[in-house]
């Protein structure tokens, strides 16, 4: 997908500490900055998809001060100033609020993609299409926020639904419709119900909207944190960061979706299918990395012998297996974790112990 829309800028947020994958991902080196399926890291994999629509200067990253020099490391072309940080972690709602004035002090009159950081997007010329469409419709109406729809393929209870009403409009190949309302993950039963109802998709955690707009459901919705953030002063200015570290601690640590999307009168959603996946556990090491004929998922080096239906992850040893069924190898660092495949889930659990 080819040009540039002029009216839109890119928020990434990576911040997060991705402990779902533990021990590969770590608090020093989060699941973003890691390479967990192919030759570039997820972050990298991101800002490359963006780049069919959007030049660099127009993507920005929000992301704690530790992970800074990861970020320009990993991402050499981008611009310094496109890193916004966050003092602190206060979950997404203070997050998007703080990138939303920042943004708009360099781009006055842009939209803003707010996207994760670490999900998998296996089409991403129709993701760039649609994200395209939304911030055509975005522009075009000023009020309102659109979000990315998934429609869900199976009964799964680890994702927030959105579920969503009349259709509102049609942009190319894009369908808008008003968002009835969010809901939170259920258990199997409603899973089940949502998938057999048509009328719900998953929640993917993309926004896109007009800053304006957002500060006025910010002021609405969320005041302490727009009372903190509205009035930041510029970025470039030598108490900046001095008094952003003292605003930022009188934001309310809430996520957007309850600080903001539940509450918003014009929110509208796009259903989608891009082959998107959030890659939240190692689950996801059985969707992203290829079976070998005997049921065997590995990534490393290495080697099986008369084995079968196991998942092996390696990030420097070599391993071998020899007669062995439905286990799981973990091999990171300083770390061996080996267990039942169906344990795979339970990993992250043994972190801190």
């Amino acid at each position: 997908m080819k040009g540039i829309d002029d009216m839109l800028c890119a928020l990434i947020m990576a911040g997060g500490k991705g402990t779902r994958f533990w021990p590969a991902s770590t608090e020093e080196k989060p699941k973003q900055f890691l390479n967990l399926f192919g030759d570039k890291t997820m972050l990298q994999t991101t800002v490359d998809r963006l780049l069919g629509i959007l030049p660099i200067e127009r993507i920005f990253i929000c992301t704690g001060e530790k992970y800074k020099e990861l970020c320009l490391k990993q991402l050499p072309n981008l611009p310094e100033k496109n890193i916004i940080i966050e003092p602190i972690g206060r979950n997404t709602a203070p997050c998007i609020m703080l990138s939303a004035v920042y943004i708009h002090q360099i781009y006055k009159n842009s939209s803003i993609a707010v996207l994760p950081s670490d999900h998998a997007i296996n089409e991403p010329e129709k993701f760039l299409e649609i994200i395209s469409n939304a911030s055509e419709f975005v522009e075009n109406k000023e009020r309102g926020i659109v979000t990315i729809g998934i429609k869900p393929d199976r009964p799964e209870i680890g994702y927030g639904y959105i579920k969503y009403s009349d259709q509102l409009e049609e942009i190319k190949n894009s369908s808008i419709y008003k968002v009835d309302k969010f809901v939170e993950k259920p258990n199997l039963e409603k899973a089940k119900s949502y998938l057999n109802d048509g009328g719900y998709l998953w929640n993917a955690g993309m926004f896109i909207f007009n800053p304006q707009y957002i500060f006025e459901q910010f002021k609405l919705y969320s005041n302490e944190t727009y009372n903190a953030l509205i009035d930041l002063p510029n970025h470039l200015s030598d108490d900046y960061m001095k008094v952003l570290e003292e605003r930022y601690k009188l934001c309310e640590a809430i996520s957007v979706d309850y600080a903001i999307m539940e509450n918003c009168k014009e929110i509208y959603v796009i259903p989608s299918e891009f082959g998107w996946d959030d890659v939240g556990s190692w689950l996801a090491l059985e969707r992203y990395l290829n079976k070998d004929n005997r049921g065997n998922i590995t990534k490393g080096d290495i080697e099986i012998f008369n084995s079968y239906n196991n998942t092996i992850y390696s990030d420097n040893q070599n391993i071998i297996l020899l007669d062995v069924e439905g286990l799981f190898c973990i091999e990171v660092e300083d770390k061996i974790i080996i267990g039942k495949k169906e344990s795979l889930t339970k990993v992250h659990e043994l972190r801190g112990k």
